[in-house]
């Protein structure tokens, strides 16, 4: 039995944030993919399995070519989680603002 792999497992290799930011701006088959990488195309086309396992991208028939597209709304799913994360650092970082500025204030 095979684990199904996770988005954020997806997302932790740079080699797979790459693709993803190719594909992002426009569908592309995955000789197209893999010629933007200096890595075997079997090694090209294992991430593309992981992405598309993951549903981060979505694959269409076009006549004997596979275009991938990217899955803008499972991305979604990642930016909802850690926005509370995003929401907190900004917090902190804008009270490190205002005490520098204090701190500045009063050299």
């Amino acid at each position: 039995m095979q684990l199904r792999r996770d988005v954020f497992q997806a997302i932790a290799d740079p080699t797979r944030r790459a693709i993803l930011l190719l594909v992002a701006s426009q569908s592309m088959t995955a000789g197209s993919i893999a010629a933007n990488f200096d890595t075997a195309r079997p090694t090209v086309s294992k991430h593309l399995q992981i992405l598309t396992e993951c549903e981060l991208l979505k694959q269409e028939q076009q006549g004997r070519e596979i275009y991938y597209h990217f899955n803008a709304a499972k991305m979604k799913e990642v930016a909802e989680f850690i926005e509370p994360f995003r929401l907190l650092w900004d917090t902190r970082f804008n009270k490190l603002e205002q005490v520098m500025k204090q701190y500045k204030t009063k050299k």
